[in-house]
């Protein structure tokens, strides 16, 4: 039988008028159920919060959170990635399979915020013994992917396709002579079986009003290098340098030259760049010329061929300063993380989706950052989004609010709450689409 033009066309709006109003409702139940949840939410938080884990080493926390991921009746593999976890919700549809991703190490950093769920964890760190704190607030990302999942397993009768749930371990990187976090997690599959349509990731920042999403298309956080340079001079007396060649003050030249990179080499109109020297060892006293001295560091770009072009003048400038005083450089360079770029297609799509999980006034563009995420290898093999999730407090000033990967980093709790929603708004939204 055949219909009419106008018939079949009204056909087709009723249809997509019934698909926009059934999201409308799960939509409202996603409220209620996220509202429900909130101080579980804040309860496994605090609890991760206290009870820090460095990476590939996150036993307990994995096991509270498969716990919790087999209690809901989900699919649940254990021990991907070293500690990782990775969990499958399969609507009674077909539909797209949408992975959602939370990061769920911390760092070595000894904790300075007076709260009473604050971390007394200690830990052994490339063979020292430090403090282990989630500086970072991977603590909040983990609760939150556990409310989400319990939420919209509730749900399951009415979703579309599956949600791949991944709680990754080593954002922060491996120790040392380890592979870990993102680039092993899609080395084993986590990509694949089912295969990933498109990822979602969020980040709570402690500079970013409570309660708001910021987002940007394309090229969003930096790519991360590590470099490792070894300067070996001529050990002498420390009251005779003149009979040897001081690998120190060697060093400090290079350092300096590695700034003169970033202000007279780079083209910062086209990307930023930021080269540190975060650590630097030479010497055992103080009247002792030693024969090397060690330092390590971070490169940061936003731009393939500008990461390549940093990463010669690098080289370039440590071997011929080292020369220069007769001493020698030995650099080696390791790339970490890739460029996160957020797919522009995607992001366009699905801003909608965070207006009504924040709302409107709640959610802006931003410029790009020079912090770096792992997360940016799942780009590689699916469309992504990745946000930033407010979780400064409100009376706070953002420029005095405590930096990330420091001893006084604080997040607002009620934060969460609008991760929560807007991680299942990305989910009911984009199930729609196909």
């Amino acid at each position: 039988m055949r219909f009419p033009v106008l018939v079949t066309v009204s056909l087709l709006i009723n249809m997509t008028a019934y698909s926009q109003t059934e999201v409308i409702k799960l939509k409202e139940k996603v409220a209620v159920a996220a509202d429900k949840i909130e101080p579980r939410c804040i309860a496994w938080r605090r609890d991760f919060h206290e009870h820090p884990e460095l990476g590939n080493r996150e036993t307990r926390t994995a096991g509270i959170i498969a716990a919790h991921l087999k209690n809901l009746g989900l699919e649940v593999k254990e021990g991907v990635a070293k500690t990782g976890v990775v969990a499958l919700l399969k609507g009674t549809k077909p539909g797209p399979c949408i992975a959602l991703r939370a990061d769920i190490d911390g760092l070595p950093v000894i904790e300075r915020v007076s709260i009473p769920f604050a971390s007394k964890q200690h830990a052994i760190y490339n063979g020292q013994d430090v403090g282990v704190m989630h500086a970072c607030g991977h603590d909040s990302h983990t609760a939150m992917l556990m409310s989400v999942a319990e939420i919209l397993s509730g749900m399951k009768n009415e979703l579309k396709g599956t949600i791949k749930f991944i709680f990754q371990p080593a954002e922060e990187g491996p120790p040392a002579g380890e592979e870990g976090g993102a680039p092993l997690m899609v080395k084993e599959g986590v990509m694949e079986n089912p295969k990933v349509d498109v990822i979602f990731g969020l980040h709570i920042e402690s500079d970013i009003p409570v309660g708001h999403i910021e987002y940007k298309p394309g090229a969003f956080m930096a790519s991360s290098d590590w470099f490792h340079i070894a300067v070996k001079g001529k050990g002498s007396h420390g009251s005779q340098p003149w009979k040897g060649i001081d690998p120190i003050q060697v060093s400090a030249q290079i350092i300096e030259g590695l700034q003169s990179i970033v202000s007279r080499q780079s083209e910062l109109t086209k990307a930023p760049v930021v080269i540190t020297v975060g650590k630097i060892q030479g010497g055992v006293r103080n009247n002792i010329i030693p024969e090397e001295c060690i330092m390590d560091g971070t490169i940061r770009t936003l731009d393939n061929a500008m990461q390549l072009e940093v990463h010669e003048k690098i080289k370039q400038m440590a071997t011929h300063i080292a020369e220069a005083s007769g001493a020698r450089a030995e650099v080696s360079i390791d790339t970490k993380t890739l460029v996160t770029y957020n797919t522009p297609e995607l992001v366009q799509k699905m801003i909608p989706s965070l207006v009504t999980a924040a709302g409107a006034t709640n959610v802006k563009e931003r410029e790009w950052v020079t912090g770096a995420e792992d997360f940016s290898y799942y780009g590689t093999k699916a469309p992504s989004f990745f946000f930033y999730l407010g979780g400064m407090p409100a009376n706070q000033d953002p420029k005095t609010a405590p930096p990330h990967h420091t001893a006084d980093f604080f997040i607002d709790e009620s934060g969460m709450k609008t991760g929560v929603k807007a991680f299942c708004h990305l989910v009911l939204d984009y199930m729609q689409t196909k």
